[in-house]
């Protein structure tokens, strides 16, 4: 097991060689010429022209990070419809707003391991509804709804339980999607190595993506999910092969899907997913970690390589956080980039999409736990020292 001073969350965000883990387991186009001067039919004298001008993309840059609030543990960020408040998840059981206000509190109910805890909140696209995703004192995970106006939460119920064979890898992650579903991460169960398979298995939800309508008794599977109907897998899988996936996000412009998974002993990777992908990709774990096979494990040619990877220890990483790609409007240079940092080292890239290659630090966050959006497109990171910032042009 791979130690890594820090604290609670340390389990979620970095990645573990045996045993349970102590550690999250690790612009703009050119301006346009002026349009071409017209003729006569009978040549005339003109002036000499020069070529117009253009404007030229604008360089990359740095990025500064306002601290807004303090919370306690902050991993997980969410907003909601017609809302303009900031809504952030505290690992300790805590559902705050980054005014302080406490919407619910599973502080008496939640697990204290590493990795365990209140970690992941998405409010239903309507904001009628939030979902938090949690561990209780027995370590099983819940995925839990509450009603909400704006003011109280109420009429709770779970949707979906599943219990972890270990205290770490246990994903976390809620998001909906493009098509209004709900997405849901689950790791691999825990301990090093996945020493039950469960990446590579479609009978568990564990090591995998899910998703689902909530708004079923208690849920209802899309019948377009890609395991439907298929003997021997749960219909719920909506993507498979990954170890811990700690943080997903989907562009807001184009519906692409980008997931965090953190590496065993290796590499840490980030996987991709087209939007009007039918699901099913198989990430790869445990037959690979990153780009490479797993123990000398054989390696299907059914894969879907990872877009980036990078090496754990160097530099001190140790855990990838997935970010987003950012589509606001104050960062002009930054348009069109994925972000993305590492919870040790602390690190914060921007990866042009057409260029993942050619990622450039751009910015520092200690014990970095995760990356938030606002309606706007603005960006924010949260610290699991307690600093929520937002990103603004350095």
């Amino acid at each position: 097991m791979r130690l890594v001073v820090a604290v609670l969350l340390l389990a979620a965000l970095t990645a573990c060689t045996s045993g349970p883990s102590a550690v999250p387991s690790s612009g703009p186009s050119p301006g346009q010429a002026s349009p071409a001067p017209t003729t006569s039919a009978v040549p005339t004298p003109t002036p000499e022209t020069t070529p117009p001008e253009t404007t030229p993309p604008p360089e990359r840059g740095k990025l500064r990070f306002d601290e807004i609030a303090t919370l306690e543990q902050p991993v997980a960020f969410a907003v909601r419809t017609g809302d303009d408040r900031l809504y952030v998840a505290e690992q300790t059981g805590r559902l705050r707003t980054s005014g302080g206000e406490t919407v619910i509190d599973l502080s008496r109910e939640v697990s204290t391991g590493n990795e365990q805890g209140l970690l992941g909140v998405a409010f239903h696209p309507t904001g009628r509804w939030v979902y938090l995703d949690w561990t209780d004192a027995r370590g099983t995970t819940h995925v839990t709804e509450w009603a909400y106006d704006g003011t109280r939460a109420t009429a709770r119920r779970d949707v979906l339980t599943q219990e972890q064979p270990f205290a770490n890898h246990n994903g976390g992650q809620l998001a909906f999607g493009p098509d209004g579903l709900l997405y849901i991460a689950f790791g691999d169960g825990g301990s090093g190595g996945d020493p039950q398979s469960n990446g590579q298995n479609l009978g568990t939800l564990l090591g995998k993506i899910l998703r689902i309508d909530p708004r079923g008794k208690p849920y209802t599977i899309p019948r377009d999910n890609p395991f439907v109907g298929k003997e021997g897998a749960r219909g719920e899988i909506w993507a498979y092969g990954l170890r811990n996936p700690w943080r997903f996000t989907f562009d807001r412009d184009t519906g692409d899907l980008w997931i965090g998974d953190v590496g065993q002993n290796e590499l840490e990777e980030v996987d991709y997913q087209p939007a009007g992908s039918e699901g099913g990709e198989n990430y790869g774990w445990n037959l690979r970690e990153g780009d490479r096979p797993f123990r000398g494990r054989a390696n299907p040619r059914d894969l879907v390589e990872p877009v980036i990877v990078y090496p754990l220890g160097e530099g001190g990483n140790c855990s990838v956080i997935a970010g987003y790609v950012y589509r606001g409007e104050k960062i002009p240079w930054l348009q069109g980039q994925f972000l993305y940092g590492d919870f040790c080292a602390g690190w914060i890239k921007a990866a042009p999409m057409d260029e993942l290659g050619e990622a450039a630090e751009v910015g520092k966050v200690e014990q970095l736990s995760s990356f938030g959006q606002g309606p706007d497109g603005e960006l924010y990171a949260l610290s699991l020292r307690g600093p929520i910032y937002r990103i603004v042009p350095a």
